[in-house]
């Protein structure tokens, strides 16, 4: 049976609002003794404090949401990158005392409702669309904080944290130029004007101006940014792009699946066709050949994430800036000159 307030209020011949008062923290009334005496009975009878009630004193949930795509009632849509970011944000979340409540949004109005039925402090938009993000409106959202991750967009009603999108191609397509390669393949999503790939095929393209070239457009765009599609783009890609030497894909998962596909074709990476990814996930470390790529420091940004949500939560602190974190260049094995040069 679940030991109460009032069970250790009976045994310790004291008032319920005491007992509280302590385990709460709360003790400059409360004489030394009968504190230790509380705290004594607390652990003897394995008390703990409800969570709900808690809540109702303090006003506050301790519930922080953090929203994810799904493309179905069953499914979400988590890449490797995202999944490593709900890991973080939920351990830096529970160092603060807060919960997370993972959920899955099909539609756009189901942002709205999920802010609201849950009594949410606050909550993190993970891996939406920036367009998606601009319709939310102050009517839907309410009073709750939110947060963007790798986001570009301008809503008001968010802040934000994202890596350096741009000068990341940017250093990728400098490395693949500096090997000697011309003739490189940008593989990614689709995309609009804005948000996280416009931002690396516009430093991509940047690499090649500041180097006095012209890229010959070579724009290859999957549906989904996971292994499947990346490994039927390696396969096609000599057919498609036959003299191609070198790929940019805009996520790990998406490299590794191309170099698996150009082996399958027969091609060796990088003999034939060097491959260039974006994240630095562990992945990257145990493939053959081990894959250079742009990292992002994840936990870093998680970390800020996490610190600027609650900051919003618990201070009503809201930058005027989204938060922008540098990344780096890691040369591994599956970049080399071309065999021409």
């Amino acid at each position: 049976m679940r030991v109460t307030l009032k069970d250790i209020a009976d045994e310790a011949g004291v008032s319920m609002m005491t007992v509280s008062n302590v385990v709460n923290g709360k003790r400059a009334r409360v004489s030394p003794d009968t504190i230790e005496r509380i705290q004594r009975i607390v652990a003897e009878r394995g008390y703990v404090p409800s969570a709900s009630a808690r809540s109702l004193a303090a006003k506050s949930s301790r519930l922080i949401g953090l929203l994810v795509p799904a493309a179905d009632e069953d499914s979400l849509m988590i890449s490797p990158h995202n999944v490593a970011i709900v890991g973080l944000i939920e351990r830096e979340l529970r160092k603060g005392g807060y919960h997370l409540l993972l959920r899955g949004i099909s539609q756009p109005a189901e942002v709205a409702e999920a802010l609201q039925s849950w009594s949410l402090d606050g909550a993190v938009l993970l891996g939406f669309l920036d367009e998606e993000i601009d319709r939310l409106v102050a009517s839907g959202v309410g009073k709750v904080s939110l947060l963007a991750i790798d986001s570009y967009s301008a809503n008001p009603l968010t802040t934000g944290v994202r890596s350096d999108d741009y000068t990341g191609a940017l250093l990728a397509a400098r490395h693949l130029l500096a090997l000697g390669h011309r003739e490189i393949v940008f593989a990614g999503p689709a995309f609009s004007d804005v948000g996280v790939v416009h931002q690396r095929y516009e430093g991509f393209r940047a690499a090649f101006a500041e180097a006095g070239l012209r890229w010959t457009e070579r724009l290859v765009t999957v549906e989904t940014t996971d292994h499947a599609s990346g490994l039927a783009l390696g396969l096609g890609l000599a057919s498609a792009h036959a003299d191609a030497t070198a790929v940019f894909a805009t996520a790990d998962i998406l490299a590794i699946g191309i170099m698996e596909g150009l082996a399958e074709a027969g091609c060796s990476v990088p003999g034939d066709v060097s491959v260039l990814g974006f994240d630095d996930l562990d992945l990257s470390r145990y493939v053959t050949p081990k894959l250079t790529t742009i990292a992002q420091d994840i936990p870093r940004k998680a970390a800020i994430a996490v610190r600027l949500l609650l900051a919003a939560v618990e201070r009503a602190e809201h930058p005027a800036d989204p938060i922008t974190l540098d990344v780096r260049l890691i040369t591994r094995e599956s970049t080399a000159a071309p065999r021409s040069v």
